[in-house]
């Protein structure tokens, strides 16, 4: 899984800051590593500059091998916080995603579960 960290002309990051970004993508989304090709990972800041409350928006562009990509976005007042929610919201997607993946029509529901 390669990570790609892009930002918008409002927001400068040091190589740290893209690094630790990186860094928490890689292991927060590590469970789903061997299905993703790449997570693209787009900062912007939505007031242009201006401190507005939550004007930082990160969005994340997961890509399955073989199949369309997935989205993730939030918005926040810091890099590292709207990073970290977008990473939740999308470990949501995707395990939505991949679950429905493994479930095969047919199969018993709830668990294994049988009906009386």
């Amino acid at each position: 899984m390669h990570v790609i960290v892009n930002t918008d002309n409002n927001i400068t990051l040091s190589e740290d800051s893209t690094a630790e970004i990186v860094s928490s993508v890689e292991s927060k989304l590590s469970h789903f590593s061997s299905h993703l090709t790449r997570v693209e990972v787009h900062l912007s800041d939505e007031s242009a500059g201006r401190s507005t409350g939550d004007d930082i928006r990160c969005q994340l562009e997961a890509r399955p091998e073989g199949k369309n990509p997935e989205l993730a976005s939030d918005n926040a007042s810091t890099v590292e916080t709207a990073v970290n929610g977008a990473i939740r919201k999308m470990r949501h997607v995707l395990d939505t995603a991949f679950g429905r993946a493994d479930q095969h029509k047919g199969d018993s529901s709830m668990g294994g579960v049988e009906p009386r």
